[in-house]
C-alpha cells in the first residue's frame, strides 16, 4: 500500500501527491505549461522556433517561455536545434511527444462525437 493510500485525509493525500508527483502532475502543476504544450501540439512537424516565436504562438510572454524552457527540455517535449544563435528549438522527436499527440488525438475524437 502506498503512502498516499495510507493518508488519512484529503489534505494529507494532496500534500503527498505534490511531494511525489507523477510525470503528469510534474508537468502540469505549472500554470503556463498546459498552454505551452497546447501550442506545441499545434506546430507543424519539424518547425523551428525561438522563445519569442513560441511565446507569440502560445499567447504568453517571452519570460513565461523562458521560465519553462528547461522543463520542456527535461521532459523531452522540445529539443535544441544545434548550432543556432540565438538558440532555436523544435518539438522533440521523442516517445513523450508521440504519446502526447496520441492522447490529444484520442481526446479530440471523443470531443467530436
Amino acid at each position: 500500500m502506498s503512502s498516499i493510500e495510507d493518508a488519512a485525509d484529503r489534505g494529507e493525500k494532496k500534500e503527498l501527491r505534490l511531494e511525489h508527483p507523477s510525470g503528469w502532475l510534474y508537468l502540469t502543476r505549472h500554470d503556463a505549461v498546459p498552454i505551452l504544450v497546447d501550442a506545441l501540439l499545434d506546430l507543424p512537424p519539424g518547425r523551428e522556433f525561438n522563445k519569442t516565436e513560441l511565446a507569440e504562438h502560445a499567447g504568453v510572454t517571452r519570460q513565461t517561455v523562458g521560465n519553462y524552457t528547461d522543463l520542456l527540455l527535461e521532459v523531452d517535449l522540445i529539443e535544441e536545434v544545434p548550432n543556432t544563435s540565438p538558440r532555436r528549438y523544435r518539438v522533440a522527436d521523442s516517445d513523450v511527444v508521440r504519446e502526447l499527440f496520441e492522447l490529444n488525438s484520442a481526446l479530440n475524437a471523443v470531443g467530436s462525437r
